[in-house]
């Protein structure tokens, strides 16, 4: 989805302009109880009475609160720095000096850390101090799409007579919340300003699309960054896994699974081999512990004697006490004395928040996908139906396009049905698709 913001501009607002003007007069008198005021949106009726209870001016721009030296070296390490890109791509495509609009991304504070797009448009919004720098929350300059959209933590439109501030007036803007795609934390905000055609419902979904996009691309920056195997010297303490502070254990697509550790001296990679890849997968997702009867069970299968385990767990213990001492399994039950996360977790984790995309691109293959393990092969099977059952029943389309590309999706017919059946008519895609379907009901 890319701007257009040559939009239709006959968005009606749904109090007219000197209604909603008189109706800001009234409650900056304190006449709270105008009946006016009840025919102003309640989002906007009550920002402004925050706002006003806030003793917010009426006017004047926001001062700067971040220098120019300041301002450059929070924005290189601010967590938007690396989506402005993506949001450029996004909100301000082909010629930005005649787009019209302005994107404004600001911090989890409300201070605007970039301020991009329409030159003339930039002008004259900066009159009112709608500049790098200056702080536009709510509790700032009142009612405005930046600081409303972060205090409700939701996306927020505010058309021209709607803003608290008199000199907001001439302007629209559309804003929602970035937050971090792991703690849900807010991160920062991304607004449009404009005129009317920022505040359609299309430039809504846009706003809300480019939000998401941004989240999915900082997850799967993430998710890359934990992959790579670390190059740093360790210490003798890293070495040895003291002081440990995060593990996480890979085992999508992978026959012998990764253990990562994050440690306040360092980083350090083992890698395990298949049987003691079951083992600790298992620990991992039964945090309350097992029995040594269960693990057996889960790890050779029914029946299993706890004495084939033991002599497999005093070998796990060696290598974990050269390695990584911190996560050696606490016995009767068998428990991991920290929470492990796995690479599979995290994946039935962004399936479970709806961000398909970067579950699709986070996930590597089956889980351990040589492990006879039962323990192994049920968890194996549970992401695998997750994920698939996730395409079928949310995806959008391209998603699940992705999705009968990978060779989970490549022979389902269900898939790729569901696929043909959301394609546009006239789609070059069709035929590759009907030709597989018709390929997989031949072998059948």
């Amino acid at each position: 989805m890319v701007a257009s913001w040559s939009a239709s501009r006959d968005a009606r607002p749904e109090a007219s302009r000197l209604l909603i003007e008189r109706a800001h007069e009234e409650l900056l008198a304190g006449n709270l109880e105008d009946h006016r005021l009840q025919q102003v949106r309640p989002l906007v009726r009550e920002s402004w009475e925050r706002s006003w209870r806030g003793r917010v001016g009426p006017e004047g721009a926001p001062s700067l609160e971040l220098a120019e030296d300041e301002l450059e070296r929070y924005r290189i390490t601010h967590p938007l720095a690396s989506a402005m890109d993506m949001i450029r791509s996004l909100l301000l495509p082909g010629e930005v000096q005649d787009s019209g609009v302005i994107v404004a991304v600001g911090d989890q504070a409300g201070r605007l850390l970039w301020v991009e797009g329409d030159h003339r448009v930039r002008s004259l919004t900066g009159n009112m101090g709608f500049v790098e720098g200056a702080n536009w929350s709510e509790d700032v300059v009142g009612t405005a799409a930046p600081g409303t959209a972060l205090l409700l933590g939701e996306s927020v439109q505010i058309r021209g007579a709607e803003h608290y501030n008199r000199l907001v007036h001439p302007w629209s803007c559309t804003a929602a919340p970035v937050r971090d795609p792991e703690t849900q934390r807010v991160l920062g905000v991304i607004d449009i300003t404009g005129g009317d055609e920022v505040v359609t419902p299309q430039a809504r979904l846009l706003v809300d699309a480019t939000v998401r996009a941004v989240e999915s691309e900082l997850m799967v920056a993430r998710l890359r960054r934990r992959t790579e195997v670390p190059q740093r010297a360790t210490t003798q303490a890293a070495l040895t896994g003291k002081g440990t502070l995060r593990g996480v254990l890979h085992v999508l697509g992978r026959d012998r699974a990764r253990l990562e550790i994050d440690t306040e001296f360092g980083e350090r990679v083992i890698e395990l081999s298949a049987r003691h890849a079951a083992i600790m997968l298992m620990l991992a997702i039964h945090r309350q512990g097992l029995s040594a009867e269960r693990l057996a069970e889960l790890v050779y299968g029914e029946g299993a004697s706890p004495d084939t385990l033991r002599p497999e767990m005093v070998r796990l213990r060696k290598v974990l006490e050269r390695t990584a001492s911190g996560l050696i399994p606490e016995s009767r039950p068998y428990r991991l004395p920290m929470p492990l996360e796995t690479d599979a977790q995290d994946v039935l984790s962004l399936l479970d928040r709806g961000a398909h995309r970067v579950a699709l691109t986070a996930y590597r293959g089956p889980v351990l996908p040589e492990s006879t393990s039962p323990g192994v092969e049920e968890f194996r099977d549970s992401v695998r139906a997750a994920l698939r059952e996730a395409m079928l029943s949310e995806a959008s389309l391209d998603v699940l396009l992705a999705y009968a590309e990978i060779p989970e999706g490549q022979n389902d017919a269900e898939v790729l049905r569901l696929a043909l059946e959301m394609l546009p008519a006239r789609s070059p895609k069709r035929a590759g698709l009907v030709s597989r379907i018709e390929r997989l009901d031949r072998e059948a």
